[in-house]
């Protein structure tokens, strides 16, 4: 019974005022990663309701220039 056997709690769950919203790009940026990969629900711990959600929101937020696609840049 370590560290990795405690289970996580969603965020999202838990704090009802927190809402996932394409304009707010600066929450998203915490679930991507710096190559601008979606983390997974399994090590972010958000449920699958709003792990759904948050998918959608980034996908939406990358199609109107406010997250990358990708880190490369072309030179």
């Amino acid at each position: 019974m370590g560290m990795l056997d405690r289970k996580k709690v969603c965020k999202f769950c838990e704090s009802k005022e927190q809402q996932i919203d394409y304009k707010n790009y600066k929450m998203l940026r915490r679930f991507i990663t710096e190559q601008g990969k979606i983390i997974p629900r399994r090590i972010t711990g958000t449920c699958s309701k709003h792990q759904k959600r948050l998918t959608t929101a980034i996908k939406r937020a990358r199609n109107i220039a406010l997250l990358p696609y990708s880190n490369n840049i072309v030179q």
